[in-house]
C-alpha cells in the first residue's frame, strides 16, 4: 500500500458520514453503529460492487475512473465543486520530495488598483493570507491589513469574530470550504501543514469544520459586518480572480446604490480617507484620488 496519505478514502468516509438514509432514498431499518450511509449502501446505489468500494476508502485502489467517481458524487449528493474535488483526489499527480514554502507577490498593476479604489478592497492568498489592502478596508476591520491571515483571524480573534455575529457559523463553514477548494490536493505545502496544525489545536470549530471535509468555490456573497462605528454594514463582496498567479483574488466590498449601506459606508469613508491622506502626503507619497 502507497504512504501517501489516502486523500481520497477520507473524503469518501467524511462526505459518507454526512448523508442519511432518508436523503438517499433507502429504508433506515434497525438501530445502525454509523453516522450517515454504510459502505455497501453508497456501492449498491453507485452501481458498483461493496468489495470495490471498500477498497477505494481504505486506499487499496487509488486510481477509479472518472465514471465511478461521478456515481459515488451523486450517491453522496455532491454539487459541482465537490465532484470536481473528488475527481481532482484520484487524479494521478507527481508529488516532489521536498517542498518550500510559496512567496506570493502581488502584481504591481493590482497593487496600484488596490491603493486608488475609492471602495473596500483588498488581495488574498491562495492560503488567505491578506497580501495588500486599501484604508478603508482596514477600516472595516483592522484585520485587513498585509501580514493578517483570514482563517486565523476569523477562527482566533475575538474582535473579528464580533464583527460576523450573528453569521459566524455560516461566515467560517465558507471560509473552510473556500479553504479546501484553493488548496486542492496540495496537502504537503508548508504553510498549509503550519495553518492547519495551528488552527486544529486553537479551535474546536475549526476541528469540527475540517472533519466535514466541506469544499466550496471561493465566490462572492452579500455580507453583513457589526462594525462598531457605523452598525450593521450590509455590503456585496465580490471575488476576482487575479490572472497570472496561483489562486490570488481581488476583494471588493460595494454597496447598494442609495442604500443605507452605502450611506454608511461613505461615512466611515469620510473619517478614514481624509486621514490616511494626510498621512501620505506627511510621508511625502502619492496621494491617491478617491473621486
Amino acid at each position: 500500500m502507497s504512504d501517501e496519505p489516502n486523500l481520497l478514502g477520507e473524503y469518501l468516509r467524511a462526505r459518507r458520514e454526512l448523508v442519511s438514509p432518508e436523503q438517499a432514498g433507502i429504508p433506515s431499518l434497525g438501530r445502525r453503529r454509523v453516522a450517515g450511509l454504510r459502505r455497501e449502501e453508497v456501492a449498491m446505489l453507485a452501481g458498483i460492487s461493496a468489495d470495490y468500494y471498500l477498497r477505494l476508502e481504505q486506499g487499496r485502489d487509488r486510481n477509479p475512473s472518472v465514471q465511478v467517481l461521478e456515481s459515488i458524487a451523486r450517491v453522496l449528493q455532491l454539487d459541482d465543486d465537490t465532484t470536481a474535488y473528488l475527481v481532482g483526489l484520484a487524479a494521478d499527480k507527481p508529488r516532489s520530495a521536498r517542498r518550500r514554502p510559496r512567496k506570493e507577490s502581488v502584481p504591481p498593476g493590482i497593487a496600484d488598483l488596490v491603493a486608488t479604489l475609492a471602495l473596500p478592497a483588498f488581495v488574498e492568498g491562495r492560503y488567505f493570507d491578506v497580501l495588500a489592502a486599501n484604508p478603508l478596508a482596514t477600516a472595516l476591520s483592522p484585520r485587513l491589513t498585509p501580514g493578517a491571515n483570514r482563517l486565523r483571524d476569523l477562527f482566533l480573534d475575538p474582535e473579528e469574530k464580533e464583527l460576523y455575529e450573528p453569521f459566524w457559523n455560516e461566515a467560517t463553514a465558507a471560509q473552510i470550504a473556500g479553504f479546501r477548494q484553493s488548496v486542492g490536493t496540495d496537502t504537503d505545502d508548508p504553510r498549509f501543514i503550519e495553518l492547519v496544525g495551528e488552527l486544529s489545536l486553537a479551535s474546536s470549530r475549526f476541528r469540527q469544520l475540517w472533519a466535514r471535509h466541506d469544499v466550496a468555490g471561493r465566490r462572492g456573497a452579500p455580507t453583513m459586518i457589526a462594525h462598531p462605528q457605523v452598525g450593521e454594514l450590509h455590503l456585496n463582496r465580490e471575488k476576482l480572480a487575479i490572472g497570472g498567479t496561483d489562486g490570488m483574488l481581488l476583494v471588493i466590498y460595494h454597496p447598494e446604490p442609495g442604500s443605507e449601506g452605502a450611506e454608511k459606508l461613505a461615512l466611515l469613508a469620510s473619517a478614514t480617507l481624509p486621514t490616511a491622506n494626510r498621512s501620505a502626503s506627511a510621508a511625502g507619497g502619492n496621494v491617491p484620488s478617491h473621486g
